[in-house]
């Protein structure tokens, strides 16, 4: 690391302390941009980077609930509005038992520069609660979520910071949360999106993190005059990405043989098919959170517990679970079984080892903060057709999706191009997410 780059983290690590994920965001983009931050003599004035390390605000709040035994619950809730300079504060609520405000500021960091990329007015916020949902009843889900929007409520707003789910944060969460806000506020606005369709939300919205991702992955072999059809691909996780994912690149002609979960991976030599894919549904609603049980229920399907989708043969690896689930042994174990293209759709789902592994061995590799941004922006086009009144058909929905995903894609390129005509994707996406919004902040003054 270059000497003024280590002072700038090692500055940052001391305000910050116990918050490595948030130190390795930071870190990734702070190494791709310190030249142009440099060579720009207004950003410096500014004090450009030095602001968007410091969230613009970050509410921390106990959330109370009463279990179906009638005893009381107390978990911990957080909302950290990192960014508004380009547009309202946008971004997931996660509920789990990891999630930590470092992990909170992490993730609303890299939607910052996710949000950019996306074209759409949106800034980057992120939040949720240590609530682990799995194992919980209807009602007691119900119960926590009418809580901690009985709090949230003060700080959002469809003009200010417009969440959506995440992690343990789906359509029901969702469902419940809305219900809360209305019945508090006394008014019906797009305040969340990831919406039902009854109540405002958007077609496609569940399978747009998946698709958008693939529509970026095509565009990187494309771009390398590769096709992807007939390629094997690798798949971690079982939700609603990992879903949207097995079932573009299933309809894109490519083989899925390979997913995975916290208890093991399935091996599926023959690619999934629909009925498997939509089995993936069933296993996410079970709140069982093992996958197991699809070797059981399919015949064709080898179940190896322990073990993670990556020691599986594959052309493509697509991580679509969790932050840093894919370390340098994972990587080099993929490389060593003939992987070319690595693919984050997980947010920061690859180690920083993992990234410069694959960068070493010059394989096609894109960062979360690309690869993922079909999600929220859906979510945006949820916020324009809210404010339209209005609902697009999914077909509507899903050439603008593509649109996006085509120039976000092209900024990469325009960002990310070396010397030798290869394309760096984190490079790309770090610098062309970071100039829009450098540009917005300095035109707005010290705020």
């Amino acid at each position: 690391m270059r000497a003024e780059i280590k002072e700038f983290m090692d500055a940052l690590k001391a305000k910050t302390v116990g918050e490595p994920e948030f130190h390795q965001a930071v870190e990734e983009v702070i190494e791709t941009v310190w030249d142009t931050y440099q060579a720009n003599p207004k950003y410096k004035a500014n004090k450009i980077l030095e602001k968007m390390v410091v969230p613009e605000r970050v509410i921390k709040f106990r959330v109370p609930w009463v279990d179906d035994k009638g005893e009381v619950q107390i978990n911990v809730g957080y909302r950290v509005q990192f960014n508004s300079a380009i547009g309202p504060y946008k971004g997931g609520l996660r509920f789990h038992p990891s999630v930590t405000e470092g992990q909170l500021k992490f993730l609303g960091f890299e939607q910052t520069f996710k949000n950019s990329l996306t074209t759409l007015p949106m800034g980057g916020g992120k939040g949720g609660a240590d609530f682990d949902p799995t194992g919980k009843s209807d009602n007691e889900v119900m119960r926590f979520c009418q809580s901690f929007m009985t709090e949230l409520c003060k700080h959002i707003g469809a003009d200010t910071d417009v969440p959506a789910g995440d992690v343990g944060v789906g359509g029901r969460e969702i469902g419940y949360l809305f219900g809360q806000y209305k019945r508090i506020r006394n008014e019906f606005v797009g305040v969340l999106t990831g919406k039902n369709r009854e109540f405002g939300g958007s077609r496609i919205r569940p399978e747009a993190t998946g698709y958008g991702a693939l529509y970026f992955v095509q565009h990187v072999l494309h771009h390398a005059g590769k096709d992807i059809k007939g390629k094997t691909v690798a798949i971690s996780g079982f939700g609603n990405v990992a879903w949207g994912a097995a079932k573009k690149a299933t309809e894109l002609g490519a083989k899925v043989i390979a997913v995975s979960g916290p208890d093991g991976v399935c091996h599926i030599p023959a690619g999934m098919n629909a009925e498997m894919i939509e089995y993936m549904l069933e296993l996410r609603a079970s709140n069982k959170n093992i996958v197991a049980p699809m070797a059981d229920k399919f015949s064709g399907v080898t179940f190896t517990p322990g073990k993670k989708a990556w020691s599986i043969k594959c052309d493509i690896a697509l991580p679509c679970a969790f932050q840093n689930e894919l370390n340098e042994n994972d990587a080099k174990e993929l490389l060593a079984n003939g992987t070319w293209c690595c693919c984050e759709v997980s947010n920061m789902g690859c180690t920083a080892e993992a990234i410069h592994t694959f960068q070493a061995a010059g394989i096609l590799f894109a960062p979360g903060k690309a690869v993922n941004a079909g999600g929220v922006s859906v979510s945006g086009l949820e916020m324009s057709q809210n404010s339209e009144r209005y609902s697009w058909t999914a077909e509507e929905v899903d050439q603008k999706l593509g649109q996006i995903m085509k120039d976000i894609h092209d900024t990469c390129v325009e960002f990310g191009k070396q010397p030798d005509g290869r394309i760096d994707y984190v490079k790309g996406a770090n610098i062309g997410g970071f100039i829009k919004v450098a540009e917005a902040m300095c035109a707005q003054g010290h705020v």
